[in-house]
């Protein structure tokens, strides 16, 4: 991962990107509840921590399990929520089950099987939700949009997992392009989990919206918004590792 430097320059940046991103959640929402999830990919622990003690961050999500690894040991932990946000790959859950409150990302039924099994074995029930492949993209996972009830009712067999809503990701577009996918996957979500503003407590969640799509996705009913290079700035990629494949993202 890259190492950004919390210099004076930097601090100020970053607090004027919290809150510009800050305000403009809360004019689209109109104040309706939406969560603010920093994708923090190629971010360090130093740079997550400063976020978390001074602006007020607790949602993370992190999409490559190797980078999770490596930084969990140096975050700050209490009070803060991790969430699981990249594609997953069955032989590394057993990394990270008892690191993540939730997975964002569940999309096939064996990859749902070997969650329920890591998370028997100590004794949790996982959270999840249901990447749907809104765009019918074959280059991205999720469950095709015309199966998802079927399939998240099919995982109601498994004891050890909770889905809690879905995700999606759409194909990159202008703001009218990303509005009609948010609107198809708002009726899906709505269709399956009903209005989340009818549940006191525990509301499902629908987990759309990234940096260039946040505004139109908490327009269409988005509930939790995954944000990173509008927060932190450009990314900056290392070199890939010969020894570390490369895992596919979604943020």
């Amino acid at each position: 991962m890259t190492e950004k430097s919390l210099t004076e320059e930097y601090i100020k940046e970053l607090s004027g990107r919290f809150e510009s991103v800050r305000r403009n959640i809360e004019n689209a929402s109109g104040g309706r509840a939406v969560t603010l999830l920093a994708a923090t990919k190629t971010v360090p622990a130093d740079v997550i921590n400063y976020a978390i003690n001074n602006l007020g961050l607790t949602y993370v999500g992190e999409n490559r399990v190797q980078e999770l690894l490596a930084k969990y040991d140096a975050l700050r932990k209490d009070g803060l929520h991790i969430h699981f946000i990249g594609r997953l790959q069955k032989n590394k859950v057993k990394y990270i089950v008892d690191k993540v409150e939730l997975i964002e990302s569940l999309d096939s039924m064996a990859l749902a099987e070997t969650i329920d099994r890591c998370s028997a074995k100590i004794n949790k029930v996982t959270d999840v939700l249901v990447e749907i492949n809104i765009g019918g993209e074959e280059s991205k996972g999720g469950i095709p949009k015309q199966s998802a009830k079927e399939f998240i009712n099919s995982l109601k067999t498994l004891s050890h997992i909770r889905v809690r809503g879905i995700m999606v990701i759409p194909p990159i577009s202008d703001p009218e392009g990303y509005k009609a996918y948010f609107n198809e996957a708002h009726r899906l979500f709505t269709d399956i989990f009903g209005d989340p503003s009818a549940s006191v407590s525990d509301p499902a969640i629908l987990s759309m919206g990234m940096s260039d799509s946040y505004i139109e996705a908490i327009g269409c009913g988005s509930t939790m918004v995954r944000i990173g290079s509008a927060l932190f700035g450009k990314r900056e990629y290392p070199e890939p590792s010969p020894e570390a494949p490369d895992e596919k993202e979604t943020n």
